[in-house]
């Protein structure tokens, strides 16, 4: 069943704009009466039948609203390392269909690809991957692709745990770190293709984060992410 999301809701009722207005009435020729499912973004979905088309809404008739059940227990934050060409879209679009709930591009000493600004172009490009992921995935949420920012100003705080995958990490791994309490809110941090330098590891360190090793063989930038998220979901849910 095709879904959307929306925040134009009322009693019975909701409303569909922008760019998905089109893709009803002429990719999906969706007709009056057809059935949908609504997400209002913040986790929760209803059953609804189209009500009426018109050239810049659509308007439904709502079942019940309910809380979706396809979200994870635990809140998952990527901060990814800048890689190069389209990677950022691949990451995002598998990351969002594996659970993460938010996305921080970052600048680090060795990313070959600097972000300069203004940055909205391409912030807007990635947050339309992770809405169409989300609706793909069936999530009821559409995690959200913050502004790039430098690996200084990483802000670790609020997490109950943050990981970084380093490659000379041999001693703690990630199903150890998994293993012990890591919390609700976790932070998972990837770096470039050229890896972390010592010296920004041992900020990272500095704040809290815990480096941890994947196993024996080296993963690409755009593949550790996914794999962590993988074995996260893995650990924790049911």
């Amino acid at each position: 069943m095709h879904r959307f999301f929306t925040n134009e809701i009322q009693t019975g009722r909701a409303v569909v704009r922008g760019d998905d207005v089109k893709h009803i009435a002429k990719v999906l020729r969706l007709k009056r009466g057809d059935a949908v499912q609504l997400c209002d973004g913040c986790g929760n979905e209803c059953d609804a039948a189209v009500s009426e088309i018109l050239s810049d809404a659509v308007t439904f008739e709502t079942a019940p609203w309910r809380r979706a059940n396809t979200e994870p227990d635990v809140s998952v934050t990527l901060f990814q390392c800048l890689p190069k060409a389209g990677k950022m879209e691949t990451i995002i679009q598998k990351c969002v269909e594996l659970g993460a709930c938010a996305f921080v591009p970052v600048q680090s000493e060795r990313c070959v690809v600097v972000l300069k600004p203004p940055y909205e172009g391409r912030i807007e490009r990635w947050q339309r991957v992770s809405e169409e992921a989300a609706k793909q995935s069936r999530r009821g949420v559409i995690p959200k692709v913050s502004l790039p920012v430098a690996l200084d100003k990483l802000d670790l705080a609020p997490f109950d745990t943050a990981l970084v995958a380093y490659e000379n990490e041999h001693a703690v791994s990630l199903k150890a770190a998994l293993r012990e309490d890591c919390g609700r809110r976790v932070a998972i941090v990837i770096g470039p293709e050229g890896g972390f330098s010592e010296a920004e590891i041992a900020k990272l360190s500095a704040k809290g984060a815990r480096t941890v090793t994947l196993g024996t063989r080296i993963l690409r930038t755009e593949t550790a992410g996914m794999a962590m998220l993988a074995q996260i979901m893995y650990e924790v849910e049911p």
